[in-house]
């Protein structure tokens, strides 16, 4: 049975929710960046079978193992290094050039991507540093 002891005092002071992690959206932003990533590369199978000179073995291997490796990476997100591997990889996305310059294009376009995400996070840090984060910020 709940009694008058149990309920909080209007007089006491409520406590404050806890300070909003920028980092958690941060890496959500990450792996659904990977994941999409991943999908538009496993979309360029049938472009490059109709397209390009045709799907060989190797053309599919890349494609598909590559795609894994995205979804793989996408749960890696809370790592210090996470970044720095996501920027690596477009690199092996641009060597697809070799087996259709649009696997290239893409690979170019993703870097684009996360060198905006890089910038992003550049900001955050800076501003978390200065103190100037929402969730840094004292009720008024």
């Amino acid at each position: 049975m709940t009694g008058p002891a149990d309920q909080p005092r209007r007089d006491e002071p409520a406590s404050a929710p806890p300070a909003a992690d920028p980092w958690k959206s941060f890496r959500g932003v990450m792996a659904g960046t990977l994941i999409l990533e991943a999908i538009v590369v496993l979309l360029a199978l049938p472009v490059v079978g109709a397209v390009g000179g045709g799907l060989t073995a190797g053309s599919r291997w890349y494609l598909i193992g590559f795609a894994v490796l995205l979804f793989l990476m996408a749960g890696i997100q809370g790592k210090p290094w996470a970044f720095w591997a996501n920027l690596a990889v477009q690199l092996v996305l641009i060597a697809g050039w070799l087996i259709y310059p649009a696997v290239g294009f893409m690979g170019l376009l993703f870097a684009g991507v996360w060198l905006l995400i890089g910038y992003l996070r550049h900001e955050v840090l800076r501003r978390q540093r200065l103190g100037l984060l929402p969730s840094q910020q004292r009720p008024q």
